[in-house]
């Protein structure tokens, strides 16, 4: 009821009636005078209270240009934007969940409503949208993509996060169905198909390739498609089936690196099983997200320190969220709690514990979360702050320490001379692989642009991919600054400066050099035309290029 409420409030705002259409143009007049925008909000409120919302100054502009009565202007809407932030790193983020499915795990610690997919609440932003969709991923993109164009986001680069329980576990002909219909709605495609699990899907209804050749030059294209799984479920098959799928990116829950704490939690998987699985997945070219949770039954401050370090022996992944546990009434921990054998961390404890682990956190690895989305209605005892990043940087300012993870250095709309650039090549050991993290870095030691290359060592685990025999891999390449639409170009902007053709030259020299004839690289269906048109060609589930 209450989502349904905060729905409902959230279009009474955003729908743009003449009268706001009337006040959202004269606005916008004086910010493109230079006046600032809130001001110039405050200065005109409606007749009813209240100040317009920065989606009526984005319609405006829109209206505006599209009728040629005002010429088109970056910079302006780059001002009146809503969260800009939200596509500053490059690309713009689309998130939609699968329905409710028996999840494997029987942790102790998540929280289970039968409305929404294992370990998710439904006032959760994203789960929220979710549910008013009734989980269809075709009207979850459909209207997402559509909210960001009202907020005056770029959305023709998508990256597709699929959230929901774990994904493996999920019936293939659902799977597949659901991957269909996110790459339908960005290519706007307008047949509706039914839900396998829904009884009424039909083999054959619909066709997942044709599907991602259209979004190769489709009007969202996706630039990267991830999901979410555990550790036990990656295998050699299920490495292949989700390149068919169309995956790049894959988040899994390690939670922790000490038997003796996933045993207590119920976790369901080894520390070895974790580490196997981020060794095929690395093989296989993936990006690798690595979920951890300090405060869980049976850690201390103490061990959770000692735990953090683990994750760079051997494991290294891309990219962290760290979810510190949170005590929730519809868990077995709450029962545990009950009894006295739990207890949270408080908020400070949190903070002191995160503020001194982040600055160790090596070069190579972005830090995407430092808490979940709970709202804090739902949080029975411990840490209720969701500003915890926050939190944390104003405490490592105060202790005069700095993280140098990918995130903290993004150039993000900062403009970039190209000059000034320096390369880097930071060379680390993974378990079986060589990673050469390859960034261009301005003088204030900012990110602009970053490609992983990973070089297969003895004992690499066999993926069966035949596209990867021989084959260096190339596993991602990032270019940052705000996201811009297909074929536009803003002066400085990091992503048209050339550096990603500079980095693929780079990588192909080190692969050389190393003794392989071959690069392949895991491409998203949106991002193939860019790597064909840079000598690749395409191969079987990756796109690979001769170098020998």
């Amino acid at each position: 009821m209450e989502s349904t409420e905060r729905q409902k409030r959230w279009q009474k705002d955003n729908t743009i009636t003449p009268e706001k259409m009337a006040l959202a143009r004269l606005v916008l007049g004086e910010v493109i005078e230079g006046r600032n925008v809130m001001d110039a909000l405050r200065a005109h409120p409606q007749a009813g209270g209240g100040v317009l919302s920065k989606a009526a100054l984005v319609a405006a502009y829109l209206e505006m240009t599209a009728a040629g009565e005002l010429k088109p202007d970056k910079s302006l809407l780059e001002r009146i934007r809503m969260k800009p932030v939200r596509t500053l790193s490059g690309v713009t983020t689309v998130t939609v969940l699968t329905k409710p499915y028996p999840c494997p795990g029987k942790c102790i610690f998540c929280p289970t409503d039968v409305r929404m997919p294992k370990s998710y609440l439904p006032d959760e932003p994203g789960a929220m949208r979710a549910l008013e969709h009734n989980f269809d991923p075709f009207t979850q993109v459909q209207s997402r993509i559509a909210a960001l164009e009202t907020l005056g986001h770029p959305t023709d680069k998508i990256e597709l996060l699929i959230l929901g329980g774990t994904w493996s576990s999920y019936r293939r002909d659902y799977q597949e169905w659901f991957v269909r219909r996110c790459f339908e709605a960005m290519n706007e495609t307008l047949t509706p198909i039914p839900s396998p699990l829904q009884g009424e899907g039909r083999r054959g209804e619909g066709n997942l390739p044709a599907a991602q050749t259209l979004n190769e030059t489709g009007p969202h294209r996706n630039v990267g498609l991830v999901i979410e799984t555990r550790p036990d479920e990656i295998t050699p098959k299920e490495l292949a089936w989700l390149r068919y799928l169309g995956v790049t990116k894959v988040q899994m829950g390690a939670q922790s690196l000490d038997d003796g704490i996933l045993e207590m939690n119920k976790r369901g998987h080894t520390v070895e099983q974790t580490r196997q699985a981020v060794a095929l997945l690395r093989a296989a070219g993936f990006k690798v997200v690595l979920h951890w949770m300090p405060n869980l039954h049976g850690a201390t401050l103490e061990s959770d320190r000692a735990d953090f370090a683990r994750l760079w022996e051997g494991f290294c992944p891309d990219e962290i969220k760290i979810y510190p546990n949170q005590l929730l009434a519809n868990t077995e921990l709450y029962d545990v709690w009950q009894r006295g054998e739990y207890h949270p961390y408080t908020t400070e404890q949190l903070i002191d514990l995160i503020a001194e682990i982040k600055p160790t956190i090596p070069r190579y690895c972005r830090v995407n979360r430092i808490i979940r989305d709970i709202p804090s209605t739902n949080v029975v005892e411990g840490n209720k702050r969701t500003s915890l990043r926050q939190d944390v940087h104003t405490e490592m300012k105060r202790r005069g320490t700095k993280c140098s993870c990918i995130r903290c250095r993004e150039v993000r709309g900062t403009n970039v001379d190209s000059t000034t650039l320096r390369l880097a090549d930071l060379v680390y050991r993974a378990g079986s692989a060589e990673e050469h993290f390859l960034s261009y870095i301005t003088p204030d030691d900012q990110i602009a642009g970053f490609i992983r290359l990973s070089l297969p060592l003895a004992g690499s685990p066999a993926t069966g991919l035949a596209d990867l025999d021989g084959a260096a891999l190339i596993r991602e390449v990032h270019v940052y600054g705000q996201s811009l639409p297909v074929g536009a170009e803003t002066s400085g902007a990091a992503q048209h400066i050339g550096l990603g053709t500079q980095l693929l030259l780079e990588t192909e020299s080190i692969a050389r050099a190393h003794g392989f004839g071959r690069l392949a690289v895991i491409s998203a269906i949106g991002t193939r035309k860019y790597y064909l048109d840079r000598g690749f060609e395409r191969g079987e589930l990756y796109l690979v290029k001769e170098i020998g």
